[in-house]
């Protein structure tokens, strides 16, 4: 098959999770296009088989606001003649499924497939904003599929939208190959917490309890990302009086060589659609402490690879994580059942096929068509 990606660049979990499923096609055998306005920040082209196509915006003086809904509608239509791209898959529903919706009208009866797939903040932040609420069902009526990363994100498009009554639950995956454990080399443990430091993260919490917990034994913590509370975090930080032990990392492409020295990953999130920084620690037999939010539950084993508690508590999370790191035995025990889960669960032998017989289902029925 001939398939393009559209995606967001950034390091949240739908431009990885994009990423990383074109990667896995092309290595099944696929072509796969990626589109977006710079390379995403995770996609690595392992072959000539997986593309990246930018997204180039138009600046006239007459447009104050380019629009790059419109221009990624029209990378779309060129690359489907070009290619004779078979299916489009948006991640995101807006604007991207919008776009693919645009380039298919554009393409008339040669028009691929199209593939939506719901991520999270798509439908609890952009779909609730009256701007975008209208498109965002609109995009998600017109896609020939859609997808969500978790049943709890189903449940709330379902409800809030009213956008689909068909959506299919397809989980975000992670290579267990590639995140695996690895030699601790730290004389004291290391809370990782990973963020874009946007008020859903709610990662001032993350540095509340990580004081807590530091007033009782030695640590470290190590946040990951950036974004625009970022500033404020590392001033609470400096007020709290732990700065001299919380390291700012940035944005890291090498997240699994971070998370694999890590004794702890704390999720604040007040939502998250699935949790991909908590699968990815699993994977790296890394105890989870997270909230009991979103899609989260789906993936944290409450109790056996890790702990889940309300949002907000600050002193849960500090004694969960005290929790791990006084009791090696436990901490083992929930980091190796993390592990074990994320192979048998959510690797990406077991996820990417569904993509692919959803592809395939959709193809065959046009072909069924055709022939009625």
């Amino acid at each position: 098959m001939n398939i393009g990606i559209l995606c967001w660049p950034t390091s949240g979990g739908s431009g990885v999770v994009a990423s990383e499923l074109g990667a896995a096609l092309a290595t099944r055998g696929h072509r796969v296009h990626v589109f977006s306005y710079r390379q995403p920040f995770r996609m690595q082209p392992r072959s000539e088989r997986f593309t990246f196509h930018p997204i180039r915006i138009p600046e006239y003086p007459l447009l104050e606001y380019p629009s790059y809904g419109m221009a990624a509608a029209c990378a779309l239509a060129e690359a489907a003649r070009s290619f004779a791209l078979d299916v489009i898959h948006a991640h995101y529903a807006y604007p991207h499924a919008v776009s693919a919706y645009l380039a298919c009208r554009m393409l008339g009866a040669r028009a691929p497939r199209t593939v939506t797939t719901l991520h999270g903040t798509d439908i609890a932040l952009v779909g609730q904003d009256a701007s975008f609420a209208c498109l965002t069902r609109f995009g998600i009526r017109q896609s020939d599929a859609v997808t969500a990363v978790s049943e709890f994100l189903r449940g709330r498009t379902q409800s809030s939208l009213e956008a689909a009554a068909d959506i299919r639950v397809i989980p975000n995956f992670v290579d267990t190959d590639h995140f695996k454990p690895g030699r601790h080399l730290h004389d004291v443990p290391i809370i990782v917490h990973v963020s874009n430091f946007r008020p859903v993260k709610r990662s001032a919490d993350a540095l509340r309890a990580f004081s807590l917990a530091r007033r009782k034994r030695p640590a470290r913590m190590l946040f990951v990302g950036d974004g625009p509370e970022a500033p404020a975090v590392k001033e609470l930080a400096r007020r709290l009086g732990v700065a001299d032990d919380v390291q700012f990392g940035g944005e890291d492409r090498d997240i699994e060589g971070v998370l694999s020295q890590a004794s702890v990953l704390l999720s604040t999130s007040e939502f998250e659609g699935f949790g991909l920084a908590s699968l990815e620690a699993m994977a790296c037999e890394v105890p989870v402490v997270a909230t009991n939010a979103g899609g989260l539950p789906e993936v944290v084993a409450d109790g056996q690879t890790g702990f889940l508690v309300p949002v907000g508590d600050v002193d849960a999370m500090a004694q969960r994580m005290l929790d791990l790191l006084d009791d090696s035995t436990l901490a083992r025990r929930m980091g190796e059942a993390g592990r074990a889960r994320a192979h048998d669960v959510f690797r990406p032998e077991v996820v990417v096929p569904r993509y692919e017989g959803l592809y395939d289902e959709l193809l065959s029925s046009r072909r069924e068509a055709a022939h009625a």
